[in-house]
């Protein structure tokens, strides 16, 4: 076997081996750590106080009055983050189903299944990014707006986002005339109205 023994690599025991000292075997480890069970964790050796990157420092929060919620806020950039990518987000959803039932009541049922399949695609790709873009330019202008605001007046409350948002509808209308920017002005208000009342009754 010495020959084998040689090609593959193993060595020979000639007796008992002898282990290293400095091994811990699992008898010894569960001794030490007694009853106490968060010494299993992988991390709890470490100082918690010294992982500054695992949370977020209160005092970069934004203090002025209102601006605390649900979510922890560093000022208008974390709020323009937040707002725009989740109304982006719902904005692209709600043109998804949209564009879905568009496609569905405009294609045929008698079509065979490749043409309303991509009837009901080029439906949702055509109102989902509109709605979804449309949605997303609103919000930011809105959080802009809405920062802006919170900081001339020193606070944060429903009336900042009931003016933001109607301002920023009208922006966005800007180019249709009176009408038109005064209903989406109107229309934005109120979801920015709405949303203000479930964030003070909820957050």
């Amino acid at each position: 076997m010495a020959i084998w023994d040689s090609f593959s690599g193993q060595k020979q025991s000639n007796g008992p081996e002898v282990l290293d000292p400095s091994t811990q075997d699992a008898t010894s480890f569960l001794s030490e750590i007694g009853n106490d069970a968060s010494r299993l964790h992988p991390l709890s050796g470490l100082n918690q106080d010294t992982l500054d990157y695992l949370t977020l420092d209160d005092s970069a929060l934004d203090d002025m009055p209102g601006s605390r919620s649900v979510l922890p806020s560093r000022g208008w950039s974390d709020d323009l983050c937040y707002g725009a990518g989740t109304t982006y987000l719902a904005g692209l959803t709600a043109g998804g189903v949209w564009g879905l039932a568009e496609g569905l009541k405009r294609t045929p049922e008698t079509a065979p299944p490749k043409i309303r399949l991509n009837g009901v695609l080029n439906s949702v790709t055509r109102r989902g990014p509109f709605l979804g873009n449309s949605a997303g330019v609103v919000a930011m202008v809105y959080n802009g707006l809405n920062s802006g605001i919170g900081y001339a007046r020193g606070k944060h409350d429903s009336a900042n986002s009931v003016v933001a948002g109607a301002l920023s509808g009208m922006v966005f209308k800007s180019t249709r005339g009176l009408k038109p920017m005064m209903i989406s002005g109107g229309i934005v208000a109120s979801i920015a109205g709405g949303w203000a009342v479930v964030r003070k009754a909820f957050l």
